[in-house]
C-alpha cells in the first residue's frame, strides 16, 4: 500500500511555502493552503502570529508545531479523501494526491476516475479502488496526466490570469508520469 508521509514529502517539494499572490483565487496560501478556501485551518492562527516576527516567513518552517498541523491538515483533507492508503501503487496514490492539493481531492478523483473508466462521482471508492489497482500503471499515469493538463488548459482559457500558472502546472503533471 502508498504511503502518505512519502506523498507528503513530494508533493511539499512543488507547493513550495509562503505565497500571497494577488493574482492567485486562493490567496495568500502557505505550502498550498490557501487562506481564501481554507479560511477555518486553526494554522492561520500561528502563520498570523509569526508575520510579526523580522524572520518572517522564513519561521515558518521552523515552527514544528505548524509543520505537523499542516501534514496532518494534508492528510486528512487530501490523502485519507482519495483513499491513498488503499491504493497499491506509490507512484499512482501520489499522483492522485497531489492533483488533489492543486485541483482538490473531489476533482482529483473525478479525473482518476475517468482514466480508469470508472464512474466519475468524485468518490474514490471499492469499484474505483479495484480498477486503480489493477490498471497498468504507466497507461494510468499517462491518461491521467492528459486529464489534468485538459483542466489546465480549460482554466486558462476561461481566466487568462491564471496562463501565469500554466508552465509550472504543466511541468508539475509531467514530473509525476
Amino acid at each position: 500500500m502508498a504511503n502518505f508521509h512519502e506523498a507528503y514529502v513530494s508533493t511539499m517539494k512543488a507547493e513550495g511555502g509562503y505565497i500571497n499572490d494577488p493574482d492567485d483565487p486562493g490567496g495568500e496560501t502557505y505550502k498550498g493552503v490557501a487562506r481564501k478556501r481554507n479560511s477555518k485551518w486553526s494554522g492561520w492562527i500561528t502563520i498570523d502570529l509569526l508575520k510579526q516576527k523580522s524572520n518572517f516567513p522564513k519561521n515558518l518552517d521552523q515552527n514544528e508545531d505548524l509543520q505537523k498541523e499542516i501534514e496532518n491538515f494534508y492528510e486528512v483533507n487530501y490523502w485519507d479523501k482519495v483513499q491513498g492508503d488503499s491504493i497499491q501503487d506509490q507512484d499512482v496514490a501520489e499522483s492522485i494526491f497531489d492533483f488533489g492539493v492543486n485541483a482538490g481531492p473531489k476533482t482529483s478523483a473525478k479525473l482518476a476516475q475517468l482514466s480508469v473508466s470508472a464512474e466519475p462521482d468524485g468518490i474514490i471508492g471499492p469499484k474505483t479502488l479495484e480498477k486503480l489497482n489493477t490498471e497498468d500503471k504507466k497507461t494510468f499515469l499517462a491518461l491521467f496526466a492528459l486529464a489534468k493538463i485538459g483542466r489546465y488548459v480549460n482554466i486558462c482559457e476561461k481566466n487568462s490570469t491564471s496562463r501565469k500558472y500554466f508552465y509550472g502546472w504543466i511541468r508539475r503533471t509531467l514530473e509525476g508520469v
